[in-house]
């Protein structure tokens, strides 16, 4: 790596962690401006905007005829949000998680990786599949709003009958809220140029050692392209916008599948092609994430730190498992099988008992509210 690519890779950086605040400060003030709630923003704005990289990406990928880095790039940002991302803000700070979240995003996350996962398992992702995952987008962000802000007046109307109009704050002038709009652009703005930068160095060292464009996909330029809603969610979870800091992963997940998947393959002649490897295990692994995090989600509707260093190790681990079977590793075999055999069936024995858990504690507190 050369001295000028280096520096980009430093500056990238410094405009990551200043862009992420600028986004976060910007995005909360204006959910209260909009009536809307921190969560709802998280899912939408931050999401959608945080993703960009991953749209310019893919988009580009698919056109240029890189098929691979284009679904790689949002299988393993998907692997990456959820096991990466969530696993550092948590290791900082637990995370607590509506329940309407957990009802209601998570599982159409993971229908939205289901459907990913049958739309591709002919080895191509055609235009009219496009299509149809672009239409999801446009549906599940207009329910997200439209709920989000029914969901806000209900608890702005409870506050009034209980404390007063007083205990609401005064409304925000047209001129703050334009200042909040101007700080969410210039953030996102900041996000996609750092990150842009980080991903050239982090390409040009991967290229020069011959890593191949699938593996590169899945880890590299997933892992760059995903380090807007990195920042995000760690700043998020600083200030103490942890629904915010959660909402961003699973909006991204969700707008990534539907919308850049979509639109890479309808942009792209023909559609996208989809590598056998990738179908057989790493949308698998997608899958697998995505359902993980209903049971850890569950668990007193927080995100404990040491389900968080469990998703950390997790993603450690498939990294691992992807540079060992790219060099062909003698070790691969060995670690293949304790994985498969020891340390995922103990896994999913303790958060299905843990989801059991989180959810029979819920039930029994709804009961007891409403007697």
């Amino acid at each position: 790596m050369d001295t000028t690519t280096f520096a980009l890779f430093v500056l990238g950086l410094a405009l990551l962690v200043v862009g992420a605040e600028l986004l976060v400060r910007g995005a909360s003030r204006l959910a209260s401006t909009l009536g809307i709630s921190p969560l709802v923003i998280g899912l939408t704005v931050v999401a959608y905007g945080t993703s960009t990289p991953e749209l310019a990406v893919s988009v580009t990928a698919g056109l240029k005829g890189q098929a691979d880095i284009a679904v790689a790039n949002v299988v393993g940002s998907n692997i990456f949000n959820v096991l990466f991302i969530l696993g550092v803000s948590t290791m900082i700070l637990p995370l607590a998680v509506a329940q309407q979240f957990v009802r209601r995003e998570v599982p159409i996350m993971i229908g939205a990786s289901l459907l990913f996962y049958g739309l591709a398992a002919d080895g191509r992702i055609g235009t009219f599949d496009g299509c149809v995952l672009a239409a999801g987008i446009i549906a599940y962000t207009v329910m997200a709003v439209v709920l989000g802000r029914r969901e806000s007046q209900a608890v702005a109307k409870e506050y009034d009958q209980e404390f007063g109009p007083a205990a609401l704050g005064q409304e925000r002038s047209g001129k703050a809220a334009a200042v909040d709009v101007a700080l969410v652009a210039l953030g996102l703005g900041l996000l996609v140029v750092g990150s842009r930068w980080l991903v050239q160095g982090a390409m040009a060292l991967a290229l020069s050692m011959g890593v191949s464009e699938l593996v590169i996909g899945l880890t590299i330029v997933a892992a760059g392209t995903s380090l807007p809603e990195v920042a995000a969610s760690i700043v998020a979870t600083l200030r103490g916008e942890r629904d915010i800091a959660v909402g961003n992963v699973v909006g991204s997940n969700i707008y990534n599948i539907l919308a850049i998947v979509g639109i890479s393959a309808f942009a792209t002649d023909g559609g996208l092609t989809v590598a056998p490897s990738m179908v057989a295990f790493d949308m698998p692994v997608m899958i697998a994430v995505a359902v993980a995090c209903l049971p850890i989600f569950l668990t007193g509707f927080t995100i404990a730190r040491w389900e968080g260093g469990l998703f950390l190790a997790y993603y450690i681990a498939y990294t691992a498992y992807l540079i060992m079977n790219a060099a062909k590793h003698d070790a691969l075999p060995v670690f293949s099988d304790v994985m498969l055999t020891f340390v995922l069936p103990l896994t999913g024995i303790t958060l299905a008992i843990a989801g059991w858990r989180g959810a029979r504690h819920a039930s029994t507190s709804h009961g007891r509210g409403r007697g």
